[in-house]
């Protein structure tokens, strides 16, 4: 909640109301056949009167347009994500949607707001300064430039089809704030936004959410996890009324959970497949190489399909070695990571995707949420810190139904904990686990399972309990000396 509402004691308690209707046979349909649903495409869904899912786009009543523009790019029939998720946004339901990368989670939240903010510049159109109706917070500027482009190709099929301007502003770091600010002075409906610069352009006044009444979350679990849970919160007291508040994210750990129960009302969550599993049309097959031994087997391991490839790298240092030596060999390649200028970003990322190179190095900046429709094969050049990442990484192949292949490189430097996580999750995702990785075996192993509950309730992974989760140590000694810090400083400004 923001910091007037919880000052004034203001307590919402019903979700915003929308004006769309499903279909009345849809609306009817008992609760049994609902959930022979979901049951049939693995939705699970918890909240209140959650919505029922519907099978087809044209049920869901988005103009013929549209559905045009989805069926050019192929996509005919939505996604289980799509199916459950799309009518509670569109009903004006809070919702948490957790659902493997490469499920189609983007339109899930992009169309919605385009059918909003079309109804509301129809009754009224937006004068200038005027906006946004929708708010779109995203972890990184790729993922953020790529949802932007992505609602400006809807918005033009709409145009093009006689309907009004919808216009969309992008604001990330990098890049002039007087290009945005053009938009916004025009009247805007749609922000998409990293929170660096949003937070920035709100503390300045150059944008205000007086009138907007939609906020989504994409990747929401990268966001807390960067450290962005304070500016997530500060965002919100910006906000003058009630919104819909929807997050996004293929995994959820328990943090993200608590921070949800706060922000949201009465929300639904919708879920396929577990939060944190591993896409099923991914091979993953995990490699033993010695560390000084990496770098030379990368050219080895890159003629096990055809481009494009991506690789992952945890470190900056590593991805520009990478990077040169693959120049050296003759591939075409090009390296992103948050070191590197906006602009040498940005056109690295539209050479990849447009095919004029072949390999893309890249720190986790590229592992959530950007969708490259192509990728063969995946290698992580090393295993990330947490599962989690390493779910994100794989999940840039595989998308919307294809295969694909994630090579891991492994070796005696990598924690653990992370090596047990990663074998539960091979043997959940029915993979082949490697001898060394199956001669791992903790104490804690035997436990796993007892109580109903597998693997860590606090960060997902599968190979330890809460009892002797790392990332939970890690958050706790992060607190405990912020408590003595603000003690400390709160004392010194009392003194003074």
């Amino acid at each position: 909640m923001g910091v007037a509402e919880l000052a004034k004691g203001v307590q919402y308690v019903d979700p915003i109301k929308t004006s769309w209707r499903p279909p009345r046979y849809i609306l009817e349909m008992p609760e049994w056949k609902q959930e022979r649903v979901r049951k049939k495409y693995f939705i699970i869904t918890e909240g209140e009167n959650a919505p029922p899912p519907i099978k087809t786009f044209r049920e869901m009543k988005f103009p013929k347009p549209i559905l045009n523009a989805l069926k050019k790019k192929g996509i005919l029939h939505p996604t289980p994500i799509q199916m459950q998720g799309m009518p509670a946004v569109l009903s004006g339901r809070d919702m948490i949607g957790i659902a493997f990368t490469g499920s189609g989670k983007t339109l899930v939240f992009t169309l919605p707001i385009l059918m909003f903010s079309l109804e509301q510049e129809t009754r009224l159109p937006f004068f200038s300064n005027e906006g946004p109706y929708g708010l779109i917070v995203c972890p990184s500027r790729e993922l953020a430039k790529q949802t932007a482009e992505s609602l400006v190709q809807l918005s033009q099929v709409l145009e093009e089809a006689g309907m009004p301007q919808l216009r969309t502003a992008l604001c990330i770091g990098g890049t002039a704030v007087k290009d945005q600010m053009e938009i916004i002075k025009r009247g805007v409906h749609i922000v998409v936004a990293t929170p660096g610069r949003l937070m920035d352009m709100l503390a300045k006044k150059m944008l205000n959410l007086d009138i907007c009444r939609y906020l989504c979350l994409d990747e929401a679990d990268r966001m807390i996890d960067m450290g962005f849970e304070e500016d997530v919160r500060t965002i919100f007291s910006y906000f003058k009324g009630q919104r819909q508040t929807l997050l996004f994210s293929a995994t959820m750990p328990k943090k993200i959970q608590n921070f949800a129960k706060s922000a949201l009302v009465k929300p639904v969550t919708v879920n396929v497949g577990r939060a944190g599993a591993a896409n099923l049309d991914v091979i993953q097959e995990v490699e033993y190489v010695k560390q000084e031994a990496r770098i030379i087997y990368l050219l080895e391991c890159l003629q096990k399909t055809a481009p494009p490839v991506l690789i992952f790298a945890e470190k900056k240092q590593d991805v520009d070695a990478i990077h040169e030596y693959l120049l050296l060999k003759g591939v075409e390649a090009v390296a992103i990571h948050g070191g590197k200028d906006q602009e040498e970003r940005s056109t690295s990322v539209e050479a990849f995707r447009a095919g004029r190179k072949d390999v893309l190095v890249a720190t986790d900046i590229a592992s959530k949420g950007l969708d490259f429709p192509d990728i063969k094969h995946v290698i992580n050049f090393d295993m990330p810190e947490d599962i989690e990442n390493y779910v994100h990484r794989i999940g840039r192949t595989g998308r919307s139904g294809k295969t694909g292949i994630a090579t891991t490189f492994i070796n005696k430097s990598c924690e653990e904990s992370v090596l047990l996580d990663l074998k539960h999750l091979l043997i959940e995702a029915k993979q082949k686990v490697a001898p060394f990785l199956a001669a791992l075996f903790s104490e804690n192993e035997q436990y796993l399972s007892i109580g109903g509950e597998q693997g860590c309730s606090y960060c997902g992974g599968l190979g330890h309990r809460i009892n002797i989760c790392p990332k939970l140590e890690a958050m706790q000694t992060k607190q405990a000396s912020n408590i003595g810090r603000k003690d400390y400083l709160a004392q010194g400004a009392a003194d003074w």
